[in-house]
């Protein structure tokens, strides 16, 4: 991992350390119209690289997404992914790096028992990500969550070797960013380290990596969001993110497993998602998570140093960095409550939700976040 301000100039060298001769730059619709991405064309090319450029990912990135990504890599014979964007397309650009020269279809590699052993390893091709916004931590994750449209849910793809093989944190990167996609996966990173902390699985060093991630999130989301060119927020809040997806190695939980299924329904902006539910979701397993919640009250320092002044602060964070209250207030209805319920409950993430609610019980809990009941 690299990180610091302008790092992102390093690229070709890492691409030669890796023997990355051809890669292919996948990144979203919205990065690829930026001058970023001439410039670190150029900058490829400087080095004798052939980089081509390929941007045709969804924000919830589907399975026919990966399909074009794949044709592309193969029609120029590339060798390598560089991963460039949010969670959209660093995921995008591993699940194409794992795919693109293996004889199985993407969801032949869903994260159900040994199916990941079905790969051949050495047509894995390596991948450098560099992230573009500070939430998902996908660029240290071992697997990309796609959406299957004919099943309309989304499904994990996961291998060990998915692991990028570099990440550079460039905050420099991620200094346009605007500040409600700031705010959102900033809340995103948060929601990681969050239920990281209360996932009821034996993992003590990832339990102290979420401890600190909320830290830095408390610290640095406000300030970042306040100051969009503040260079040291912008560089914690990448360092938050990656935390995050490191820490929740534990588990994650009800936050995740709504808005998994929310994603894949309403195509809405996944840390968005997150943000919205989470109180309602900390609320509703506040009889086993007083614990943990009110030692990070504690950690943080927060006023009565409690469960209760811990969600009293979710509140008041959200309100700072103006995140709706409602699921409604994104224009989504209870009208689909008992799909989401039954979506929820078998998503991944609910094994590890401190309560393990029944589909009813997530049905109960959407339908709280759409109405604003906490």
């Amino acid at each position: 991992m690299r990180v610091g301000p302008g790092i992102v100039r390093g690229v070709a060298r890492e691409c030669a350390e890796l023997g990355i001769n051809r890669p292919l730059i996948v990144t979203d619709p919205g990065i690829a119209a930026l001058p970023m991405i001439e410039v670190l064309q150029d900058s490829l090319k400087t080095a004798d690289l052939v980089p081509v450029v390929f941007a045709d990912i969804k924000s919830n990135p589907t399975g026919e997404n990966i399909a074009a990504g794949v044709e592309v890599f193969c029609a120029g014979d590339h060798d390598g992914v560089i991963a460039l964007g949010g969670g959209s397309a660093v995921d995008a650009g591993k699940a194409i790096a794992l795919v693109a020269r293996q004889t199985r279809s993407l969801f032949d590699f869903v994260d159900e028992g040994d199916n990941w052993r079905h790969a051949d390893e050495a047509a894995i091709a390596p991948v450098i990500a560099i992230p573009t916004t500070a939430g998902t931590g996908s660029e240290v994750g071992r697997a990309s969550v796609i959406t299957d449209t004919a099943e309309r849910c989304k499904k994990v793809i996961f291998h060990p070797l998915m692991m990028p093989a570099r990440v550079i944190m460039d905050p420099e990167l991620t200094v346009g960013l605007p500040r409600n996609l700031t705010a959102a996966t900033g809340m995103d990173a948060l929601s990681h380290n969050l239920e990281a902390l209360c996932a009821p699985g034996y993992h003590p060093m990832a339990e102290g990596i979420a401890l600190e991630g909320i830290r830095l999130v408390r610290e640095f989301l406000p300030r970042v969001c306040a100051d969009g060119a503040d260079l040291e927020a912008r560089t914690q809040m990448l360092v938050a993110s990656s935390m995050g997806a490191t820490s929740f190695q534990r588990g994650l939980g009800a936050m995740h497993a709504l808005s998994h299924s929310l994603g894949a329904l309403y195509d809405s902006h996944h840390g968005l998602l997150n943000a919205i539910v989470m109180p309602y979701v900390l609320s509703t397993n506040a009889e086993v998570i007083a614990e943990p919640l009110t030692r990070v009250a504690r950690y943080l320092d927060l006023p009565g140093q409690s469960a209760a002044s811990f969600l009293e602060w979710v509140l008041q964070l959200r309100a700072e960095l103006d995140i709706p209250h409602t699921l409604s207030e994104i224009g989504i209805d209870t009208a689909e409550a008992i799909l989401v319920g039954d979506m929820a409950v078998v998503d991944p993430t609910a094994a590890t939700n401190p309560i393990p609610f029944e589909s009813s019980e997530y049905a109960a809990l959407f339908k709280r976040a759409v109405e604003g009941v906490l």
